[in-house]
């Protein structure tokens, strides 16, 4: 059993009594090397007869049906783990993503009916969204990280690649970090360092970006956008910026052993499934940078 003594142990006693089943199992994965196969079942346990993931899957709405940010979250999980999920699975999902697709390929970031569920503040006013490279280009690059071919996922490829090429840049950071998704592992290279030169450009000015390591407000931080050292996006940021953020993000533990979220969830149960969440992440992040020995 690990030691509750050390900000390791205290971090995964957190994750043992609190999080997910999901996060519980990714965690035995992700530090302890153990099978991933839980993990792919604790995923499928949130999938829907059409193919696409559901049930809160994402904690800030609570909405049983399918929606693309689930299906992004359900990915990032896998990834994670480091597995090849089942291809019928992932089959089944762009044929879901087909379905509720746009023109051109694009999905918006939650299908119409959401609102109908309980949301974190803010969602509220929020009734439907546009197709958008925020989820598009995550789900893409994700499903590209993992060797799917399916017609959806070449439309929707074309279409994120068309619009960045003719409208440049998104000028806000969760779309840009989609976009950083897809530009690692879409097929057409060429294409996406094209793209990718503009990012350091790009990102100062973007909306919810926060460069700022003792910023107390919600936003995308340097480590959101590259949690690795081995991470391509490290070169986006100078290494004492990211220093800085790794010794606020150290320094963020809670004395329970988890990490806090600087947003007001929907209901208390998304509460400690969001704190299972990023803490988990700030474990990875943490762990992998060398600023938590987990002995």
């Amino acid at each position: 059993m690990t030691t509750t003594a050390t900000p390791y142990g205290r971090a995964r006693a957190f994750l043992r009594d609190n999080a997910r089943i999901l996060e519980q199992r990714l965690a035995e994965t992700v530090f302890d090397g153990a099978d991933p196969a839980p993990v792919v079942a604790a995923v499928g346990a949130y999938r829907n007869p059409d193919g696409g993931f559901g049930h809160a899957l994402e904690p800030d709405s609570r909405c049983p049906t399918s929606q693309p940010l689930y299906a992004e979250i359900a990915l990032e999980a896998l990834r994670a783990a480091g597995v090849a999920p089942d291809r019928a699975m992932l089959a089944s999902l762009c044929d879901h993503l087909a379905s509720v697709a746009a023109p051109g390929g694009a999905v918006p970031l939650m299908l119409p009916g959401f609102a109908a569920y309980p949301r974190a503040a803010h969602w509220q006013g929020v009734d439907e969204l546009p197709p958008d490279l925020n989820p598009t280009a995550a789900l893409a690059g994700l499903l590209h990280g993992f060797g799917v071919t399916h017609p959806w996922l070449d439309d929707a490829t074309a279409w994120c690649l068309d619009t960045l090429e003719a409208d440049g840049l998104p000028t806000e950071a969760h779309a840009l970090r989609c976009v950083l998704t897809l530009i690692e592992t879409v097929p057409d290279q060429q294409r996406a360092e094209r793209i990718a030169g503009g990012l350091a450009g790009a990102l100062p000015g973007a909306a919810f970006y926060r460069p700022d390591p003792d910023d107390p407000d919600y936003g995308v931080t340097p480590l959101d956008l590259a949690p690795e050292p081995a991470s391509p996006w490290r070169k986006l940021f100078t290494d004492d910026l990211i220093a800085a953020h790794l010794d606020a993000l150290a320094a963020e533990q809670q004395p329970d052993g988890g990490w806090p979220i600087r947003w007001e969830p929907p209901t208390e149960p998304s509460t400690w499934e969001w704190r299972g969440m990023v803490t988990l992440r700030a474990l990875a992040t943490l762990v992998a940078d060398g600023r938590l020995p987990t002995a």
